[in-house]
């Protein structure tokens, strides 16, 4: 049901958006969005000749994936309630309650993530995103090398001046973060890592998922590796799976050789039918550092949680972060995650996600090939790479499916990749909240559809 807003509601936003610094380049979507209920928002046209048209649109990117309970959940209504009302106010350098009984209820004798992360032997750390999340590990991997009493190079790492990252993958863009990634586009300019000297660190970026170029890498370097950063599923490659058992070998060579192993979670936290993805058919698999982030803190709360041995940690005062765990944002946690236990969320995404699958295929890539190449993901973290026609098209793609009702996003694919592995086209990620039921997803999938069609016919017309 589509209707008008009114003049003042356009021209504020409008006014809104020129005001917003422009991350995009000034290719950002033409549209704003006024109110959201569940996975359901209601979407206006800013530009063109139905500017000021309203229409709804199922959200099939849960807010960057950060909104995994959607829009205006009553359960993160409530406890942000309860945490503004009654959990007070505590920095880190003093205990919380709040923070207290989270912490407790995770990673205690008894904790809900004890399995991954047995008691006693992991603490924990919050920031406001996932970028400075994977920046606490980034620094985490480095103090490991400096003897933290005399703040000198350790003894038994002066060898460690690699850093293993992977071709296609995305931790963030800021400074730190930024020579992990082998994209030109984010790392021209600035500064790299020094590569000699007493702190001097190099990163090796290697094909994601072979198991056998890992294991000739460690061959011959891994008396040289300080850290392996790795995501369990690759998100902006394009919703990458490794082939079976390459997490675990990673491990036990990263284990094996002295290197640190860390997992960037941000991502795939609670949305591959578990709240961790780094497990196979044998069980969780032991990482040193862990980060957890977009839909840990529901949509409500900025937040990331840092997950590390106890054995690794920063200099005196050298973590201090202002958002480290807030007893606000505990609240919102703790009644969230218990929600998603209790109510069975996370089982149901299992099915639930092959059911999307499923639809992607018979429905989008079978229907039209040349705008769909293929389909890949588990649980409700999905992609659907674009053919090389559709790609060099993906922003007019977009707004016709978002016209059509289904609010998507692309992902910048692996591009050019070592080792004769293919070149990864830009994909569309489909990453619903976890509460949207199967109506929900059919009729999301539909409107992907529509939206796909009119993207075909206006190919089919420009080609005459």
């Amino acid at each position: 049901m589509t209707s008008r807003v009114a003049t003042e509601t356009l021209d504020l936003l409008r006014l809104g958006r020129d005001i917003h610094a422009d991350q995009y380049r000034s290719n950002r979507l033409p549209f704003g969005v006024t109110e959201a209920h569940g996975v359901r928002k209601r979407l206006v046209e800013l530009d063109g000749p139905h500017a000021g048209r309203s229409f709804e649109a199922i959200d099939a990117t849960g807010g960057y994936g950060s909104a995994c309970l959607g829009a205006g959940h009553p359960v993160v209504r409530d406890s942000l309630v309860r945490g503004i009302t009654e959990a007070g106010y505590a920095t880190d350098e003093v205990g919380s309650l709040e923070r207290s009984r989270l912490l407790a209820e995770l990673f205690g004798p008894d904790g809900l993530w004890t399995d991954h992360f047995p008691a006693g032997e992991y603490h924990v750390s919050g920031r406001s995103s996932g970028s400075e999340g994977m920046e606490l590990a980034l620094r985490l991997v480095l103090e490991s090398r400096v003897d933290q009493r005399t703040l000198r190079p350790a003894r038994d790492k002066e060898m460690r001046d690699l850093i293993v990252a992977f071709e296609g993958a995305w931790h963030g863009w800021t400074s730190g973060l930024v020579p992990l990634l082998n994209r030109r586009h984010y790392r021209a300019g600035l500064p790299e890592p020094a590569a000699d000297g007493p702190a001097g660190i190099s990163v090796r970026h290697l094909p994601f998922g072979d198991t056998g170029v890992i294991e000739d890498f460690f061959t011959e370097f891994g008396h040289r590796v300080l850290a392996v950063f790795v995501e369990p599923i690759q998100g902006d490659a394009g919703v990458l799976i490794s082939e079976p058992g390459f997490l675990r070998s990673l491990a036990d060579l990263a284990r094996g050789s002295g290197a640190l192993l860390v997992a960037d979670e941000v991502l795939t936290f609670a949305k591959t039918g578990a709240f961790l993805a780094m497990a196979d058919e044998y069980g969780p698999i032991p990482t040193d550092i862990t980060v957890i982030g977009k839909n840990v803190g529901m949509g409500a709360i900025p937040l990331s949680m840092v997950i590390a041995r106890r054995s690794l940690s920063v200099r005196a005062s050298g973590g201090v972060a202002t958002s480290d765990l807030r007893p606000l944002a505990c609240a919102v946690v703790r009644d969230c995650l218990r929600h998603i236990r209790d109510a069975g969320l996370l089982e149901r995404t299992r099915t639930a996600g092959e059911r999307i699958g499923e639809l992607v295929r018979t429905e989008l890539v079978a229907r039209y090939p040349d705008i769909y190449r293929e389909e890949r993901g588990i649980g409700f973290m999905r992609g659907v790479e674009l053919t090389e026609q559709a790609a060099a098209a993906s922003g007019q793609l977009r707004e016709h499916v978002v016209r059509a009702g289904a609010y998507v996003e692309f992902m910048a694919g692996a591009g050019k990749r070592s080792r004769g592995l293919r070149y990864v086209f830009p994909t569309l990620r489909i990453t619903p909240p976890l509460v949207s039921t199967d109506a929900d997803l059919a009729e999301l999938i539909d409107r992907i559809a529509s939206g796909s069609e009119a993207f075909a016919n206006r190919l089919v017309a420009r080609a005459a």
